[in-house]
């Protein structure tokens, strides 16, 4: 889902270097209204200007500072200013001798980068509830978005090559065009942290993890060479590498249709290794001011097919956490993860791919944001995951690591029946384990359609439609955050890698 540009406020930068002509010029995503990133990383600020020109950069506003002068360099200017607590507003004023570059109404605070494909790009005025929500746009002055046009580039380009929406004060008639899951994140991190928070949005429908990762990322996981609809790294190039000089705290993510059937068994390692570079190449960028390992939150796939028997969807939500099954992990660390497999939306008049329900998907991050960004204690952000799972002739008893809210089920477990060493695949046979009885963490499964076959592994929410709007059998304590899918087989491990199918 590609949404229109709107031509009244498309900003198109004719060339990659501007400040060839003699001008005086930012880079294209600084502008008015924008959030630079606050203490105690430090701000980069850049652009463009005559060849070997001094340049100066000064801040006015509840603090002043000016940075030492710094000479155009093959038409780059580029600043890195003192630290800066969360507030404002503030005046950025860039000189030389002949011309001068001005920024107003600049905030500092936390900028967070939303990538992704068409969920990501999603609009608030599509989301459920939309004009109850755009209509408190007003009461978020110190939440700014701006989004990067859609633009493809076969090399690594240094600016944007187009700006979508510029930095703006957020009112309804703009912020409808903008990514609903990025708006309400940014809205609900800024109810908790009262401070300025900068969206980044920069995400395109039906696009796969590949063209969003460099040639490095794809060479770590023998991707580099294939071919495929989407030519490799293209919006790496043209939408994520022209925002490496930025200053920033994070990055969210909604991404994974399109690998549910390209290169679905590389997406345990192309995952994992584009946040590697990512954040690899954003704190070289920004001279290591943006944290080499920034948090990084990403969506769990939702839903798309209620009678799809295919194996896509359930085996990408897998891969999408290195094969763990939760995030943070060894492979992942610094990771959050909203699920959201029980948010289905039969009904969506954008697809069922689409659904309407961003708030609870916004809402999930948070909390993971909370915990893993900002590490705020005794903040609950994961569903329950399997602690130990023992198997006997007649029942599976799954201890979760956590107290769960459980409601009866005969279809959402399954159990592979087996007598061979080979672990068990999609192709396996597979029987379903209804919920017999539960405790305060635990949770007891019948194996009789196992017959005389030993029970060789256990998964749940194993389909691409589990279960029912906020439907599914295991919740936490709150019944607000569901229990993630897994696979269990014989040797395998949970959360904190000690459980296994005994």
């Amino acid at each position: 889902m590609v949404a229109p540009l709107c031509a009244a406020v498309v900003v198109v930068f004719s060339a990659f270097f501007p400040g060839i002509d003699g001008r005086l010029l930012f880079a294209s995503y600084y502008g008015d209204h924008m959030v630079l990133q606050k203490s105690p990383q430090r701000a980069v600020v850049w652009g463009y200007g005559p060849e070997g020109a001094k340049i100066t950069v000064s801040l006015s506003g509840p603090v002043n500072q000016e940075a030492s002068p710094v000479t155009v360099t093959k038409g780059i200017w580029k600043v890195t200013l003192d630290p800066v607590d969360a507030g404002g507003p503030y005046t950025v004023n860039v000189s030389s001798t002949n011309y001068t570059a001005i920024l107003k109404d600049v905030l500092f605070g936390d900028i967070w980068v939303c990538g992704g494909q068409s969920n990501m790009l999603f609009q608030t005025s599509q989301m459920f509830n939309a004009s109850e929500e755009l209509a408190l746009a007003a009461k978020y002055p110190h939440v700014r978005p701006f989004m990067a046009a859609l633009k493809e580039s076969e090399t690594e380009l240094p600016d944007l090559v187009e700006v979508k929406l510029p930095w703006f004060v957020a009112r309804a008639d703009v912020l409808s065009e903008f990514s609903a899951v990025c708006w309400l994140f940014g809205r609900y991190l800024y109810d908790t942290m009262k401070y300025p928070i900068g969206l980044v949005e920069s995400c395109w429908g039906g696009t796969p993890v590949e063209t969003w990762s460099s040639s490095r990322a794809l060479h770590m996981c023998d991707l580099d060479k294939l071919e495929g609809p989407h030519n490799n790294s293209l919006l790496w190039n043209a939408m994520i590498h022209p925002l490496l000089n930025m200053t920033i705290y994070g990055a969210i993510w909604y991404q994974g249709e399109a690998n549910t059937e390209y290169h679905q068994d590389k997406y345990n390692c192309s995952f994992p290794a584009m946040i590697d570079d990512w954040r690899m190449a954003f704190h070289q960028g920004s001279g290591g001011q943006t944290a080499a390992d920034f948090p990084f939150g990403f969506v769990q796939l939702s839903t798309n097919n209620k009678k799809n028997i295919d194996d896509g969807f359930p085996e990408l939500r897998w891969h999408q956490t290195a094969d763990f099954g939760f995030v943070p992990n060894a492979r992942m660390k610094k990771t959050f993860m909203a699920v959201a497999f029980d948010l289905p939306d039969e009904k969506s008049p954008y697809g069922t791919i689409h659904p309407r329900d961003k708030q609870d998907v916004a809402l999930r991050l948070l909390l993971g944001a909370r915990a893993v960004a900002y590490n705020q204690k005794d903040v609950l952000f994961q569903g329950p995951f399997p602690l130990q799972i023992e198997s006997s002739q007649m029942q599976i008893n799954v201890t979760y690591d956590q107290i769960v809210n459980v409601d009866s089920s005969t279809i959402i477990f399954e159990i592979c029946c087996s007598e061979t060493a080979a672990p068990c695949g999609s192709n396996s046979l597979w029987v379903p384990a209804s919920i017999m009885n539960w405790g305060p963490s635990n949770v007891l499964l019948s194996t009789s359609l196992c017959n005389s076959s030993s029970v060789a592994a256990l998964r749940y929410a194993w389909k691409d439609w589990p279960c029912n709007f906020k439907a599914c059998p295991i919740y936490d304590a709150s019944n607000t955050l569901p229990a993630p899918p897994f696979v269990a087989h014989r040797r395998t491990g949970g959360r904190n890698h000690e459980n296994e199918l005994k």
